[in-house]
Order: C-alpha cells, then sequence, then structure tokens
C-alpha cells in the first residue's frame, strides 16, 4: 500500500520567501529521510517553498483566476511529503512517529487510491491513461 505522509508546519502560511533554515532541523530531517530509504519503505520526498512563493488557480466563475500567494484566508498548508509503500496503515503511523518534527508540526497520513481500490464503472473510464497504475 502506498500512503502519502503530509508534513503540516503550523504558522507555514505566512512564512517569506527568504526563510532561513535551522541547520541541525534539516540534519535530523535528513537521518529520518535516510531511515526511511534505508528500511525500503520510500518512493519519493520533496519540501515545499512557502506559499509566500505559491500561487493558486481556482475555478469558481468558471474561468480560471489566478491568486499568487501568500493565502491569507489559509490555516494550514503543506511543507513537504513523502510517498512510503508499506504494509498498512498503523506501519505508517509507525514511521510518521518516528519523524524529528517539532512541536509546531503535524504529519497527515494519507492512503493512495489505487485503480484495484476503485470501481469497474471507474476503471474503465481511466482506461488508457498511462499515468495510473495498477
Amino acid at each position: 500500500m502506498r500512503f502519502m505522509m503530509l508534513m503540516i508546519p503550523l504558522g507555514y502560511e505566512t512564512t517569506p520567501p527568504d526563510v532561513q533554515l535551522d541547520p541541525e532541523r534539516v540534519a535530523a530531517m535528513m537521518r529520518y529521510n535516510e531511515a526511511l530509504n534505508d528500511a525500503g519503505v520510500l518512493i519519493t520526498l520533496d519540501g515545499l517553498h512557502p506559499p509566500s512563493m505559491g500561487a493558486r488557480v481556482s475555478f469558481a466563475t468558471g474561468e480560471p483566476v489566478v491568486t499568487d500567494g501568500p493565502f491569507t484566508e489559509v490555516k494550514e498548508v503543506l511543507g513537504g511529503y513523502w510517498m512510503i509503500e508499506v504494509d498498512s496503515r498503523a506501519e505508517a503511523i509507525a514511521l510518521a512517529k518516528q519523524c524529528p518534527a517539532s512541536a509546531n508540526e503535524v504529519i497527515e497520513i494519507r492512503q493512495v487510491q489505487e485503480m484495484a481500490d476503485l470501481p469497474p464503472d471507474v476503471q474503465a473510464a481511466a482506461a488508457g491513461f498511462d499515468g495510473l497504475k495498477n
């Protein structure tokens, strides 16, 4: 089973573009990333720049509208993610609990929806799109 572990650093929504990272915290996170890799469960991972450097495209009017960050109405934003492959939700939770996160960080764990999880009519509607794997 594939799971995405989403890092939600509380307060990141107001972080300026020139945020300075703490080398000790980065080193601790790299050791965690290395442990996931050594355990053979890590598929990919990335950190994300703060929302102040991002943009949103919304479609409320039926036409795309672009809004540059920061996004003042947002309460939580993603700071990064890990994609892992493990045998169970419990194993994903156990791995997330080992993260050297600070008191202002939360990890949300979400199972990836596989094509095999979907009903046959939905699988048929997506047939032919090579980007979706069984």
